[in-house]
């Protein structure tokens, strides 16, 4: 199902369409402000899954998740008085970080290190429906196997098919990576710089 979502204002009858299908274990494509992201719930173990089928990646390979609030980040990672600085300075916006998972973050979501990535996105859809759900969702590129990133959400419908529940079409938005740092043990490391700038 395509549903067109304005992010200046967005429905909120279409936003708990999403939040259904989230509820129920299904996979959405949905925007965020570097590019389209392929979501499900962190507590749903048959998301989770299926986002790896979909993707055609080994299940090693670590997702991220996207947090509404640096409030709500404090459940899901350790967050000492320098990442918070960092973090506070920055988001929301085009950055992922890298911190110590806590006991809330399921298995399936977190590195052999016991990292997790976490991300609150500059973009008002993205945000209202994970407010609306109550807890992360994933965020993963919308890269697929043969086609690579797609921008358009309605070639996604097309390429997806029965696969992802709903696809949130927001207009085409151009990828642009975020960029990763990792701020354990208090220290500032550019993991990938995705031309975003930022600082210690």
């Amino acid at each position: 199902m395509l549903i067109e979502i304005d992010p200046k204002r967005p429905n909120p009858r279409n936003i708990s369409k999403a939040v259904d299908a989230l509820k129920n274990g299904e996979i959405i494509i949905y925007p965020t402000d570097t590019c389209y992201g392929i979501g499900g719930d962190i507590f749903s173990k048959k998301a989770i899954e299926k986002i790896y089928e979909i993707k055609r990646v080994s299940k090693n390979t670590p997702f991220s998740f996207v947090c509404p609030d640096l409030k709500d980040i404090s459940k899901y990672a350790f967050v000492t008085d320098f990442a918070y600085r960092i973090m506070k300075k920055y988001l929301p916006g085009p950055f992922t970080f890298i911190l110590e998972g806590s006991r809330e973050v399921p298995k399936l979501m977190l590195t052999k290190r016991r990292t997790v990535g976490i991300r609150i996105p500059d973009h008002s859809i993205c945000l209202a429906i994970v407010e609306t759900l109550g807890n992360p969702i994933i965020t993963t590129t919308a890269s697929f196997p043969d086609y690579g990133i797609i921008s358009d959400p309605r070639e996604m419908q097309e390429i997806t098919g029965k696969n992802v529940s709903i696809i949130i079409d927001s207009g085409i938005i151009s990828p642009s990576p975020s960029t990763v740092i990792s701020l354990i043990d208090k220290e500032f490391t550019i993991i990938r710089d995705g031309g975003h700038i930022i600082s210690p």
